[in-house]
């Protein structure tokens, strides 16, 4: 069913969607909430439906980073030979329980996170060695900082090169009238952003969920910054939920409920984000190598070397 332009204002004035019981000001220190503790310094959630080789794949990339770690798997009962091997994997915390779609599904996984940093990562998409550990630092040295983005490569099904995605900290209006510049598998968030100040996604969404949430950490002026290295690979598997008609059907009620002062100005706004990408190196890239696991090496990672990287995506976004 549709959400009007009315629904997706109420949702980010409320800035409450659904939220755990117990939720709010410090709510990993109450009764209601278990206590958190203190050795696992990630979490990392997959939400997970019928994508059993995809998400070996991705485990395998969570599983090799050299940092303190928990990977809570949120299956919706998979009846693809997924649970036959999941539940047995000691590398993940798995939960088998029907949900309402993906971002109901992180939210089940990340009020069960313990770590201090939360990430959510799909079953296409993989963590490049040593990612995690670039992350740890850089909130170890910035901790004012609450949310952090990564650079990310795009990568075909067999692991090949198509494009690359450079991060900046993305824009109220250009999120809200055009596009979310940011990618989740390269998005980190601190536990506060969850536990203190309630922040889940709306699980009534079914595409545009990532969005909608980073609207309303903007609005509420949550401190974001940008690692400046690549992170994650996204796979473009033909099947991604963000190309699909229900995503566009979202994209364009959200668009419709931003103020209407700024859906005018979306021609300058477009504007100022490329200038502002150019200005900040967004479209330079040196050449570069990257390692992830492919169906062809889903035990060892496979390196690929990227002698002329490109920005381009061939839908028009940059």
């Amino acid at each position: 069913m549709l959400r009007s332009p009315r629904r997706f204002r109420e949702i980010l004035i409320d800035c409450k969607p659904a939220l755990p019981r117990g939720a709010g000001k410090k709510s990993f220190d109450t009764l209601e909430i278990p206590a958190h503790p203190r050795g696992v310094r990630f979490s990392i959630v997959t939400p997970s439906y019928r994508s059993s080789a995809w998400l070996k794949l991705c485990i395998a990339s969570v599983a090799d980073q050299p940092v303190e770690l928990e990977h809570i798997v949120q299956d919706a009962g998979s009846d693809d030979g997924t649970l036959e091997w999941l539940l047995k994997d000691r590398r993940v915390q798995a939960s088998v329980e029907k949900d309402r779609g993906m971002y109901d599904a992180l939210n089940r996984g990340l009020q069960r996170a313990a770590g201090d940093i939360l990430a959510c990562l799909n079953c296409d998409e993989q963590y490049l060695a040593g990612a995690l550990a670039a992350v740890a630092a850089f909130f170890e040295r910035h901790p004012e900082t609450d949310v952090l983005f990564g650079d990310v490569v795009m990568i075909g099904p067999e692991g090949q090169y198509l494009y690359h995605r450079k991060m900046q900290v993305p824009l109220k209006y250009h999120t809200w009238t055009c596009h979310l510049s940011t990618l989740s598998c390269a998005t980190f968030f601190r536990r506060r952003i969850v536990f203190d100040y309630g922040q889940l996604f709306d699980p009534r969404l079914r595409d545009v969920g990532d969005g909608e949430w980073m609207l309303r950490l903007l609005e509420r002026g949550v401190t974001m910054a940008a690692l400046g290295r690549f992170t994650s690979a996204f796979t473009r598997t033909g099947a991604n939920m963000s190309t699909g008609p229900n995503a566009r059907r979202e994209a364009h009620e959200l668009f419709r409920s931003a103020p209407w002062v700024a859906r005018a100005v979306k021609p300058v706004t477009i504007l100022q984000h490329r200038l502002r990408r150019w200005l900040g190196g967004m479209y330079a890239q040196e050449p570069f190598a990257y390692e992830v696991f492919t169906p062809a090496s889903p035990a060892r990672r496979q390196r690929f070397e990227v002698n002329r990287p490109t920005f381009r995506t061939g839908n028009g976004k940059t």
